[in-house]
C-alpha cells in the first residue's frame, strides 16, 4: 500500500545503525533536503537507549537542554537509585512531592481510575517478585503472588493535589516507570517548542513522539514492530504530525522457566498478580498526549481486544490505537486507517 514494501529497507538500515530493538522505531524514506540543520543526541536514561533530533537554529542549545531535562526526571522518577523521590516515598510511605513527581502521580491515579485499575501503578511488589526489576527472574509461588496482590490498589494511595502530600497505603511500594517516559517525551517535545523548534522527533525506547512535520512539511513516518517477525520487521508505518506512537508488547522483556519451558513476559496484570494473557502481544497508542500514550499502551494490553476497544470507543477523542493478538491479527482504529501504510490484512474497529 503507497509503497510500504520498499520502506522495509530503509527501516532495516535505521535498526542497524541504531541498535534500536523498540516497538516503535522513526522511518526515514528518503534523503532530507534540510538534513544539514538537524542535530541528533543520543544517551541511556531511565533504563533504555534514547534518541532526540531536533532541527532549526537553536537545535543544539534545545538538545542540550533536554539532555539535561531528562536525566533531572530519571532522577526524580526512578526506583533504581535510592536517592530519587519515588524511593524515598516507598520507603517513608508518605511525602511532599516536586512539582514533576506530584504531576505523574496525579495521572496515574486519574488513569488508574479511568481504566478501572488496568493502569496501577502499585503493582511494584510483584515486578520485584517475579524479577523484573532486577533481571534476576523467576517464577513465584501462588502464596508469594498472593502476598504481592494483598499490597496492590492504588484507590489505597491517599494523595492530596492542594499540597502535593502523597500517603501510601500500608506496605505498598510504586512504581512510576510505566508512565515516565510518556511523561519524559511530551515534557521534551513541550521544552523544544518553548525554545523555538519547529521540528523534532523523540524515541524513548519504544515511546516515540514528534514536533510538527518534517522541514520539509511531510509527516514523520513510525514504524510498528512485528511482534512475530525476526528483529526490525515492521508490520505498519503510521505518518504523524504532532503526535506520540507508542508500543508495548509481550517481546519487548520477558524470560523462559527453565523447568517448564513457558514464557513469561513483563506486563504484570494488577488483578492476577502474573504476566497479561488477555490474548494480546501488541498494542501501540497514537495520541498528542505522550503522558497518556504510555500508560494506555500497558492498559489496553491488559484489558485484551475486547474490552480495550470498548475503552478506545468511549474515548475515541483522545487517542487511536493498533491491537496485534497472539495469532498476528491486526485490528486498527478507524482513525488510524488514513495514515497508516502496510501490506497487512487488518479488522477495522470502528465506534
Amino acid at each position: 500500500m503507497r509503497g510500504f514494501s520498499r520502506l522495509l529497507c530503509c527501516l532495516l538500515a535505521v535498526l542497524l545503525l541504531t541498535g534500536c530493538a523498540a516497538g516503535t522505531v522513526e522511518v526515514e524514506t528518503e534523503p532530507d533536503p534540510e538534513a544539514e540543520t538537524s542535530s541528533t543526541q543520543y544517551l541511556e536514561a531511565m533504563d533504555t537507549f534514547m534518541s532526540l533530533t531536533a532541527y532549526g537554529s537553536v537545535r543544539d542549545e534545545a538538545l542540550e537542554a533536554a539532555v539535561a531535562e531528562i536525566q533531572r526526571l530519571e532522577a526524580l522518577f526512578t526506583v533504581g537509585s535510592e536517592d530519587s523521590e519515588i524511593s524515598r516515598l516507598n520507603r517513608s510511605g508518605t511525602a511532599v512531592l516536586s512539582e514533576d513527581t506530584a504531576a505523574l502521580l496525579g495521572r496515574a491515579l486519574e488513569i488508574y481510575e479511568s481504566t478501572g485499575g488496568a493502569f496501577d501503578i502499585t503493582v511494584y511488589p510483584l515486578m520485584e517478585l517475579w524479577g523484573f526489576t532486577t533481571q534476576d527472574y523467576r517464577v513465584p509461588t501462588e502464596s508469594e503472588i498472593q502476598s504481592a496482590l494483598a499490597l496492590v490498589g492504588s484507590d489505597r494511595i491517599s494523595y492530596d493535589s492542594t499540597t502535593s502530600t502523597v500517603t501510601l497505603g500500608q506496605g505498598q511500594s510504586v512504581d512510576l516507570g510505566g508512565i515516565a517516559k510518556g511523561y519524559t517525551s511530551q515534557t521534551v517535545i513541550d521544552l523544544f517548542e518553548e525554545m523555538g523548534v519547529a521540528s523534532a522527533m523523540v524515541s524513548l525506547g519504544g515511546n516515540v513522539q514528534c514536533l510538527g512535520c518534517k522541514p520539509d512539511g511531510s509527516p514523520w513516518r513510525v514504524g510498528i514492530q512485528n511482534p512475530a517477525g525476526t528483529e526490525g520487521t515492521i508490520v505498519a508505518v503510521i505518518e504523524v504530525e504532532n503526535q506520540a506512537v507508542i508500543t508495548s508488547g509481550s517481546y519487548e522483556r520477558y524470560f523462559t522457566d527453565e523447568d517448564t519451558g513457558k514464557t513469561y513476559h513483563h506486563i504484570i496484570d494488577p488483578a492476577t498478580g502474573y504476566p497479561s494473557e488477555s490474548g494480546l502481544c501488541s498494542v501501540t497508542v497514537v495520541t498528542s498526549d505522550g503522558t497518556l500514550g504510555d500508560a494506555l499502551s500497558t492498559s489496553l494490553f491488559i484489558m485484551g481486544l475486547e474490552e480495550g476497544t470498548a475503552y478506545w470507543q468511549a474515548h475515541s477523542d483522545e487517542f487511536q490505537a493498533i491491537f496485534i493478538d497472539t495469532e498476528g491479527n491486526l485490528y486498527v482504529t478507524e482513525g488510524l486507517e488514513s495514515v497508516m501504510l502496510s501490506d497487512e490484512t487488518y479488522t477495522l474497529l470502528t465506534k
